[in-house]
């Protein structure tokens, strides 16, 4: 590609740029959003008029480029903005509807999006038909987020629901404008007819015909094939992340694009031109979409694989760039929210990188190997490069084997795609449905194993910097890196990037031998109680007289390890799970074997039983709580006082999660409340007798809960575990609850790990991060 071609394949990024920027600010203010389009239009109407008289003066024929684009960009930018405007009103009278303080509302809605596992059940995206809240009714069609305990047989997407419980509004720029939380499971009212129907029932019966397969590679296949996870354990899953190998379960543009290719592959066969060729693509596209369901993240993925096509079409298949572009600023008109989607600009990142960055990394490795070899790490290597500084922003964490872990299943992937496909297809007769399964059952557990093996490796990770400075350091890394390895850069920039790798190094080296033991030194020696940063989700360490209790273990094994690494902790004489949810169990694996006593909250599901035999089969000992049952942990004494062994019985999971207090023995009298509601908090009020020294404040802070029984607990420090997520937690009608009795509020999403001590002094508070 000549040096013109490339700098004409990349005039359109600052359309797409322009377009993604108006897009942000618009969902973010969309109070603003009609102002802004209004003066966008006015931009580009004015930049068109300059055009026409810059054409028609030959001195000025180099600005008609340049106000060309310009009148491009405020275009789409305007269509951007003003597509928030039109559906702003809507979207406000939705949040204006009584919804506060946790009132029931009723929800009549289509399921859009893929019923998905959380940490706390289901969750999946509608669309409402109509929003019931006290009197005031709106029949408005608004995008919503809905949190479910169960799933109901027959829920898919395409299926129409009601939906009765309460309902906050998200976050600013988000798509959904509220976040509806189901009370008993919805109600099905219509399941998906037709081609989703068809659809749903095809994807169903790839994870049953996998299910005979051996684990965990079999939960791999319907993943790679079709973007169905629900057959993917926790296990493999927190494996898949550690590995940066999870992008391959969810339906990305690499999918469509091997799609794709087998049909072009596939028409070319059998002697079609180009347009036909075109075509057929386009039909097995819009076919892959409607199997893995046409949910915003594939209909995405979809769309930049069409415009690629279009540039097959007509002839344009080097202008990667310029594609790209096209298919960023076509997202964004159609749906500007996600202009604040990770998951987007990930893609956008990876893609870019892959067309910039591959060939020339690729070229600058293959003098120290060989060319098939430096192109296959090249192209993980680029990709990795441009997503790590927004990975870091979910997770503040570098992953080291990444590049590694993604060239040794590079083959494997699309292999699994295939096979998994034709699988999929082939239901209908069994024995053609298990030969192909048993085919990608192969790569699939190739996948497993070495994201398995990459979890294990000491030092996997390395901790970065969080939230908008770690981003920034990531971003300097990463450019510094890739200046590095692409040939004929620049002196100037070569040695300014040699300068901070060189600086990176000495930095990371002396962060790697020190932080441990500075960080460890600087946790008080007397700690009794510690909550732990193990992002959105529960892990609380007791300790009396050398005795120690874990109380629940949050979502993910590696960060409840480097919990117990950080407060020294090596042995468990109890380890309670106040209920089962992922967010509460997730991280078991991180003390099996290590665990004594197991005291845990009423047994729902099948995989609960199996948490409990494997610890037995570790050498832990296993019993029920209920109120009234008691013990001792050192020289301190715990007792349940929920759930009730009579009365109301409420079902397994937050609102039957054990309530425990603890005090004596450098113990403060403390409180610990599960995740429950308000409506089993006001029932137990009752039972809570006198104040309290230290509330853990119950389900991460969320805006169901009982003021009442706050201010009859009076406690003095307040502890809020909790990470990044949709939720609003915590909420700031519980904060102000908090704040109102006088507690001093510890959230672990800003103060990382905490730990308080019984002194003489009285109560000491240690924060992980002060600031």
């Amino acid at each position: 590609m000549s040096g013109r071609t490339h700098r004409r394949d990349l005039r359109l990024l600052p359309v797409a740029g322009v377009t993604w920027a108006a897009a942000l600010v618009a969902t973010r203010y969309p109070g603003l959003a009609a102002v802004g389009a209004a003066a966008l239009w006015g931009s580009a109407f004015a930049l068109v008029v300059a055009l026409l008289g810059a054409r028609r003066r030959v001195h000025d024929g180099r600005l008609v480029p340049v106000l060309a684009i310009a009148a491009i960009a405020s275009a789409f930018a305007a269509a951007s903005a003003g597509h928030v405007a039109v559906a702003h009103p809507d979207r406000e009278r939705a949040v204006s509807l009584p919804i506060s303080g946790g009132r029931s509302i009723v929800v009549d809605a289509t399921v859009t999006g893929k019923v998905e596992r959380s940490p706390t059940g289901w969750r999946f995206d509608a669309v409402t038909s109509r929003i019931g809240a006290a009197e005031e009714t709106s029949h408005a069609s608004i995008p919503v987020v809905v949190r479910a305990a169960e799933r109901p047989t027959g829920l898919d997407m395409g299926a129409t629901i009601r939906v009765t419980g309460s309902a906050f509004p998200a976050e600013p720029g988000e798509r959904a404008v509220l976040v509806v939380d189901a009370g008993p499971p919805p109600q099905l009212r219509a399941p998906p007819a037709g081609i989703l129907a068809v659809a749903a029932g095809l994807r169903s019966a790839l994870v049953s015909q996998s299910h005979t397969l051996p684990q965990p590679g079999a939960g791999l296949i319907a993943g790679l094939a079709v973007g169905e996870t629900s057959a993917v354990t926790d296990e493999l899953d927190a494996q898949m992340k550690t590995a940066s190998l999870s992008h391959l379960t969810a339906v990305s543009g690499a999918n469509c694009a091997l799609v794709v290719g087998v049909a072009f592959v596939a028409a070319a066969g059998l002697g079609l031109r180009r347009g036909w060729r075109v075509a057929a693509g386009l039909v097995v596209l819009v076919g892959f979409v409607l199997l893995v369901s046409p949910e915003p993240s594939v209909v995405r993925a979809a769309a930049m694989a069409a415009i690629a096509m279009l540039a097959v079409l007509l002839g344009r298949a080097g202008a990667g760039v310029s594609v790209l572009s096209l298919a960023i600023v076509a997202c964004l008109v159609a749906d500007p929210w996600l202009a604040g989607s990770l998951g987007f600009a990930l893609s956008a990142a990876a893609t870019g990188a892959l067309l910039l960055a591959a060939g020339p990394v690729g070229d600058t490795l293959a003098r120290v190997m060989p060319r098939p070899l430096a192109l296959a790490v090249a192209v993980p290597l680029a990709a990795q490069l441009a997503c790590t500084p927004l990975i870091v922003l979910i997770d503040p964490r570098l992953p080291v084997y990444a590049v590694l872990a993604n060239v040794l299943t590079a083959p494997a992937a699309p292999l699994a795609t295939i096979a998994g496909l034709a699988a999929c297809l082939s239901v209908g007769v069994p024995m053609l449905a298990s030969g192909f399964a048993a085919l990608a059952w192969l790569p699939c557990a190739w996948i497993a194993a070495t994201a398995g093996l990459v979890s294990v490796l000491p030092g996997n990770a390395v901790p970065w910097i969080a939230d908008l400075p770690g981003a920034a350091a990531a971003l300097a890394l990463s450019a510094a890196v890739l200046i590095a390895l692409i040939p004929r850069a620049p002196r100037l920039l070569r040695r300014l990037a040699t300068g901070v790798l060189a600086a990176a190094a000495g930095v990371g080296s002396g962060v790697f031998v020190l932080a441990g033991p500075i960080q460890r030194g600087g946790v008080p020696g007397d700690w009794s109680i510690a909550i732990c940063d193990v992002g959105q989700g529960d892990a609380l360490l007791l300790r009396s007289a050398e005795r120690t209790a874990l109380v629940d273990t949050g979502p993910d094994p590696e960060a409840l390890a480097a919990c117990l690494e950080l407060f020294g902790v090596e042995r468990l004489d109890l380890l309670v799970l106040t209920h089962f949810d992922l967010d509460h169990s997730g991280g078991v694996a991180a003390v099996r074997g290590r665990v004594e006593t197991v005291v845990h909250g009423p047994v729902g599901e099948p995989a609960d039983e199996a948490l409990l035999s494997d610890l037995v089969g570790a050498g832990a000992a296993t019993q029920t709580a209920s109120s009234g049952m008691s013990g001792v942990l050192g020289d301190a004494r715990w007792r349940v006082l929920w759930p009730r062994s009579s009365g109301v019985a409420y079902p397994p999971g937050n609102d039957a999660s054990v309530v425990l207090t603890i005090e004596g023995g450098g113990i403060p009298r403390s409180i610990l409340l599960g995740d429950l509601s308000e409506t089993p908090q006001v029932a137990l009020s009752p039972a809570v007798r006198g104040s309290f020294d230290v509330v853990k404040v119950a389900h991460h802070g969320s805006a169901d809960q009982s003021a009442g029984l706050y201010q009859r607990i009076t406690a003095r420090i307040a502890l809020i575990s909790v990470g990044d997520n949709d939720y609003g937690h915590p909420r700031a009608e519980i904060l102000d609850v908090l704040v109102g009795t006088g507690a001093a509020v510890v959230r672990t999403d800003r103060s990382g790990a905490a730990a308080v001590a019984e002194t003489q002094r009285g109560l000491e508070l240690w924060r992980q991060r002060p600031g």
